[in-house]
């Protein structure tokens, strides 16, 4: 039978005294605290559930699982509790970089170990990062859409839609920035509507139906996630718009509800598979539970895959994770 690892943060307290138990002869206990910023999007709710599953494997580790609710100052208070209940490592998954990057820098003079998952923060104050490039990411995305555009009209031209993340968080911004650093070189090529959806379907929705009334032609829509992604997809098909236009997104999650499926079954035109990030902070986590005198690198960088119709099929058996889809 499956443990649950799901634990409201208003548990913690009595689970971290477990942890911290001392009775003697048997084995520690080690707990890890992880600080995720929102499970309600699919790719945090996956990082929560491969955390759990990997960790489960580790009966001498306990994990609990804060949820952030995309709520800056939820986050830094839940952080602040965590640091008070002085867990073996701290794992966060900052919300945003401004706003965590003080209270992570307060973890750290606690001596609690810290690795930063997959977002960055204004400074340092992790004893690990681990991520994926998001520059990188943007510049596979916008040459793809590059190569789409200049099949489609023998040249490089046409009329982009960026469907932004959660303005201030480092992907939204490098998978931006990435994607500009490839458009820019062709004066054709034109971004002609940029609406935020802060990384959420139904945002994207709205949003991209208020792009199709604005906008009469549309050549291809590109999702800073694959939820937004498929968003504005919905929004044009309610508008009997969307084989007028290609849409691409990011995250890659594996499974019947991730984007290597809506690639598959042609929703998508490509993906970008950005790595959970979790088996590598594990591994590293484990090391600095079970190693006195470890010291992990300060950065850990993985690498990105594109997922287009003609390798979904391989990239859906690599990324689907047996026991979770």
């Amino acid at each position: 039978m499956k443990r649950q690892y799901f634990i409201s943060l208003g548990m913690t307290g009595a689970l971290l005294l477990a942890g911290c138990g001392g009775e003697g002869k048997k084995q520690k206990q080690f707990v890890v605290a992880f600080s995720q910023a929102n499970n309600a999007e699919p790719y945090r709710a996956a990082q929560n559930a491969f955390l759990s599953k990997l960790l489960a494997q580790q009966p001498d580790v306990k994990l609990v699982i804060g949820d952030a609710q995309q709520d800056n100052s939820k986050q830094v208070a839940q952080v602040e509790t965590f640091i008070r209940q002085k867990p073996d490592l701290l794992i966060v998954a900052p919300n945003e970089r401004a706003a965590l990057t003080a209270v992570m820098g307060q973890a750290m003079q606690a001596k609690i170990p810290v690795i930063c998952l997959e977002r960055d923060i204004l400074q340092p104050n992790y004893t690990s990062y681990v991520h994926s490039d998001n520059v990188a990411i943007g510049r596979l995305a916008g040459q793809f859409i590059v190569d789409h555009l200049t099949k489609k009209y023998g040249k490089p031209k046409g009329n982009i839609v960026a469907m932004r993340g959660l303005l201030g968080v480092e992907g939204e911004i490098n998978r931006d920035r990435g994607a500009k650093q490839v458009f820019d070189k062709y004066p054709e090529i034109k971004i002609v509507s940029d609406p935020v959806a802060d990384w959420i379907q139904a945002k994207a929705k709205d949003r991209m139906t208020e792009v199709l009334r604005a906008q009469s032609k549309i050549d291809v829509v590109y999702g800073h996630n694959d939820p937004m992604a498929v968003g504005a997809y919905l929004a044009a098909k309610e508008l009997g718009r969307e084989k007028e236009m290609i849409f691409v997104g990011v995250d890659g999650l594996g499974g019947p509800a991730g984007g290597i499926r809506k690639v598959m079954d042609g929703i998508l035109a490509a993906t970008f598979v950005y790595p959970l990030c979790v088996d590598k902070a594990v591994e590293v986590a484990q090391r600095i539970l079970h190693e006195p005198g470890f010291k992990p690198e300060k950065d850990y960088l993985l690498e990105s895959l594109m997922v287009t119709a003609e390798n979904a099929a391989q990239m859906y058996e690599k990324f689907t994770i047996p026991g979770m889809d």
